[in-house]
């Protein structure tokens, strides 16, 4: 609760002490002269309530309960709604902001919080664990949400839900580009979206190679996310794709040596990192190494498709354009801004081509 004025502490202390008395909530007040009041009120089965006050006009009031079904949740809004309304007939007109918030459901069975790239907390309507083991590499959740369907979450990021064909289509070049007839390699993609999708359209050949690309997590997709990979996991190999269960380095040196060349490299391994110190960030000089390798497996017409990172991560975003002009043969890039739905923010992705030659 906001006010437009300053408060008066100890009448706000004294207006609202009644409430959680009547609650049977025992009471603990600490004083700091100039920088107000935090009360404490205890209830016997554990739940608490802190109110604290500042003089400059900012009342809050947290309340942290053990009970977790309808009646307590009642019983919350009960005595928060008579809060509110204790404060109105102390301060008349002169509220300028009340902002209640939903509860936060901690040690939940099933865990509907996840942090956004750029730092904010999000809650999502997961009703179901689907999937839930760790392989040698990560963590491996597939949770369902209402609105999303199942969702990939690696070692607690969210990589990918079924609603997020958007994301698949940005990668690929956003339906600009004729793969029929191409030579494709996909680095990561584990989900197996980005090759379902391409394999619709006739492509020579696309072969998948991870960095250390987990088998269980293609295990978990095959059978928990085949709206987003259909049959495409079924089998390592196709009529016209190879997933090889491999890290992609090796890989992409032993194909620069013997001087094979792709129409299109997609880079679904992992994020432009937070990270504003390339220099001190392993995390940097893998991307860099994926870069200068897959140049060196792009034809000289060839085309790169990466994900950035979240649109509000200006810093570490210029710092990976930067990184673009350190690689061994001149490029240029473009990008673009879509909105994934599960993320719940807008990402960037990127173009990156070798630069013509005379």
């Amino acid at each position: 609760l906001s006010l437009h004025l300053t408060a008066d502490c100890n009448a706000v202390l004294k207006a609202l002490q009644p409430i959680f008395q009547e609650q049977g909530m025992t009471e603990t007040v600490h004083n700091w002269e100039d920088h107000g009041y935090l009360a404490t009120y205890i209830k016997k089965n554990g739940s608490f309530a802190n109110l604290r006050i500042h003089p400059h006009g900012l009342v809050f009031v947290d309340l942290q309960s053990y009970n977790d079904h309808t009646k307590g949740r009642e019983e919350v809004d009960q005595l928060l709604n008579k809060v509110e309304e204790r404060m109105k007939e102390l301060f008349h007109g002169n509220i300028k902001r009340v902002k209640r918030l939903p509860a936060i459901l901690r040690g939940g069975v099933i865990d509907r919080y996840w942090p956004t790239a750029d730092g904010r907390l999000v809650e999502y309507d997961i009703d179901e664990v689907v999937y839930d083991e760790d392989s040698p590499f990560q963590n491996i959740k597939i949770l369902h949400s209402k609105q999303f369907g199942n969702i990939l979450i690696l070692s607690g990021d969210v990589n990918l839900a079924e609603s997020d064909l958007a994301y698949t289509q940005a990668i690929m070049g956003s339906g600009k580009e004729d793969y029929t007839g191409k030579e494709v390699l996909i680095l990561g993609g584990g989900d197996g979206g980005i090759l379902y999708e391409i394999v619709k359209l006739k492509p020579k050949m696309v072969t998948m190679v991870g960095s250390n690309i987990d088998q269980m997590v293609i295990d978990g997709c095959r059978k928990y996310m085949r709206k987003t990979c259909g049959d495409v996991l079924d089998n390592l190999k196709g009529e016209c794709y190879q997933v090889l269960i491999e890290d992609c380095i090796p890989v992409l040196k032993r194909y620069a040596k013997e001087g094979r060349m792709f129409d299109y490299v997609i880079n679904d391994l992992t994020a432009v990192p937070i990270s504003t110190s390339p220099e001190e960030d392993s995390t940097w000089e893998f991307l860099r190494l994926i870069l200068d390798l897959s140049m060196k497996v792009l034809k000289q017409d060839g085309k790169y498709f990466t994900q950035g990172n979240c649109v509000n991560l200006t810093d570490a975003l210029t710092l990976y354009e930067e990184q673009l002009s350190r690689l061994y043969c001149p490029v240029e890039f473009s990008k673009e801004t879509v909105c994934v739905p599960s993320y719940m923010e807008l990402w960037v992705f990127y173009t990156i081509w070798k630069k013509p030659t005379d």
